[in-house]
């Protein structure tokens, strides 16, 4: 695949870099041969993959708050990024609830902060926001949303990036609507992997139930999501990011999820999960006691396949396996950079005989 050579040896700024998504891009970045920064708090968990890959020793790794424009400023104005990639958010829906504020202020704010950089700077060609499927107005109906549907998410979390999506927005129309930068949003459903330790997730509940040799307990076993791979996502990124900066035709707003056999139920995921991971684990549905989630969401990824010819590379059992994998050799104290350059490269071996 031609665009990944792109980005070697361009500067890429990622925001966010630390978390989950954040690490696992910087991983792939670096083995692109991108000159990478990254900008984010410290790590938000303990484990946090970042550290686990130490990934900082190939890139500059920033801390930095992203709603601090002077300091953001700053990164961009000594970094210069042709690049940017817009990934740091607070992204749990339960947080949101509990601290709406801080919750907005990250994500709308954090977002106007990055386009105030982007308007101020002179080198950036290309800037990707990833926000997330649940931007829509979700009507709970039995389809996949599509690109044109209207934003209204319901919760805090999900009502922020609703917002964040229209700041882009704005800002494309209003300061880069004569081609300077080609700008995109990428609506991405959920996403699992090895070295997720984030709170109220189900594979990361998953996988501590397991260490702890516990019954997972599952919240809302009922709830339909489109579940995919973590790598999946972080390569449509990449690749709408360099596609843009070639040709700005391709700049817009475009879900990232699986096909649709990967939509399933949060009990089916578990299921699958019990059953890779073995060792007599078992689950069992809890009462829910907690805010509105919504129990029914599917993407429409139809744009984005026909658009750039894009195929998912791994089902959910095959990202369920190597989660499973990841994390059993991270519990056994085993080089989890090594795994995780691994799939990265298997994975990026298989995406190009898939859309060749």
């Amino acid at each position: 695949m031609q665009w990944q050579s792109l980005y070697r040896g361009k500067r890429v700024l990622v925001t966010g870099h630390t978390g989950f998504k954040g690490a696992w891009l910087c991983r792939v970045l670096q083995r692109m041969g991108a000159i990478v920064t990254g900008y984010a708090l410290e790590p938000p968990t303990t484990p946090a993959l970042f550290s686990l890959l130490n990934a900082a020793d190939g890139m500059r790794s920033v801390t930095g708050d992203i709603c601090d424009l002077e300091h953001l400023l700053s990164v961009f104005r000594e970094v210069k990024p042709e690049i940017v990639l817009h990934l740091a958010a607070q992204p749990i829906v339960r947080e949101g609830y509990r601290n709406p504020r801080a919750t907005y202020q990250t994500n709308v704010m954090g977002t106007v902060n990055v386009l105030e950089c982007i308007r101020k700077t002179d080198t950036v060609r290309s800037f990707l926001n990833v926000t997330t499927d649940k931007v829509y107005l979700n009507r709970e109906w039995e389809w996949g949303y599509r690109e044109y549907e209207p934003l209204d998410g319901y919760d805090p979390y999900s009502n922020s990036k609703s917002c964040a999506e229209l700041v882009t927005h704005s800002y494309k129309n209003s300061y880069f609507a004569d081609g300077r930068v080609a700008i995109s949003t990428a609506r991405a459903g959920n996403v699992i992997g090895g070295g997720d330790f984030a709170p109220n997730r189900i594979i990361p509940d998953c996988v501590r139930a397991a260490m702890a040799h516990e019954p997972i307990l599952v919240r809302s076993p009922d709830a339909i999501r489109p579940y995919q791979h973590v790598l999946e996502p972080l390569f449509v990124y990449l690749m709408i990011a360099a596609r843009q900066l070639e040709d700005g035709k391709y700049a817009g707003y475009y879900n990232v999820g699986p096909d649709e056999c990967d939509c399933l139920t949060t009990g089916e995921l578990t299921e699958l999960f019990v059953r890779q991971w073995g060792e007599g684990l078992v689950w069992r549905a809890c009462e829910q006691n907690g805010p509105h989630e919504a129990t029914l969401l599917r993407l429409d990824c139809s744009k984005l396949k026909k658009v750039f010819v894009w195929k998912p590379v791994w089902h959910i059992t095959e990202a369920v396996t190597k989660t499973v994998e990841w994390s059993k050799a991270w519990a056994k104290g085993i080089d989890v950079a090594a795994i995780t350059d691994a799939e990265i490269e298997e994975y990026s071996k298989a995406l190009k005989e898939k859309m060749e």
